[in-house]
């Protein structure tokens, strides 16, 4: 597996559209329109977050159950800035839609300055022919309230491409997150 490079993701963004919409070169902002980056940089691509939030809240007192998952565990908010609560967490999803290729494997990372202030970004691999809006979890490690921003960077995609292609891939199997769209809850 070789991990790819910033023309190897244009290529396949524009021209087989892994990636939908698509950043050709990393934005950042100046002054008063500073944003946390996002777009295509050296080795990776820096996706961004929407504005669909879901905070979790245990007001119901509900046990966390990946299992049987309470759906009441969650206050929706659509809004250009998410506040965590302190300990807490929130679900996100992606601006960008991936469709990720069979020979392909692709791994999410936090961004660092949002790893500077105790939020951390989970993401679980996107495997080969997987297809949909990345889920993503922001977890809140401090004591005070922590800021998301939609439609700015949050994490970094990172492709790994083998020289052949997987046996059995996630669109083969037919898995529970395929084609997601919107925040998607955990399934079993």
């Amino acid at each position: 597996m070789s991990i790819k490079s910033d023309k190897w993701i244009r290529r396949m963004a524009l021209e087989h559209g892994m990636i939908e919409p698509f950043v050709e070169r990393q934005v950042r902002g100046e002054g008063a329109d500073r944003v946390i980056s996002f777009g295509v940089s050296s080795y990776g691509y820096d996706v961004r977050c929407a504005d669909e939030f879901k905070v979790f809240t245990n007001i119901n007192s509900a046990t966390v159950d990946p299992k049987n998952f309470d759906a009441g565990s969650f206050v929706d908010i659509k809004s250009d800035v998410c506040i965590i609560p302190p300990n807490s967490f929130a679900l996100a999803r992606t601006v960008e839609y991936f469709r990720i290729p069979r020979n392909v494997l692709t791994i999410c990372l936090g961004k660092s300055t949002y790893a500077r202030c105790g939020i951390i970004v989970n993401v679980t691999p996107l495997e080969p022919e997987w297809e949909g809006h990345v889920t993503l979890e922001f977890s809140n490690t401090t004591t005070l309230p922590a800021k998301i921003y939609a439609n700015e960077g949050v994490a970094q995609m990172l492709f790994l491409e083998s020289d052949e292609e997987c046996e059995v891939s996630y669109k083969d199997r037919g898995g529970k997150y395929q084609g997601q769209r919107g925040v998607t809850l955990p399934r079993t």
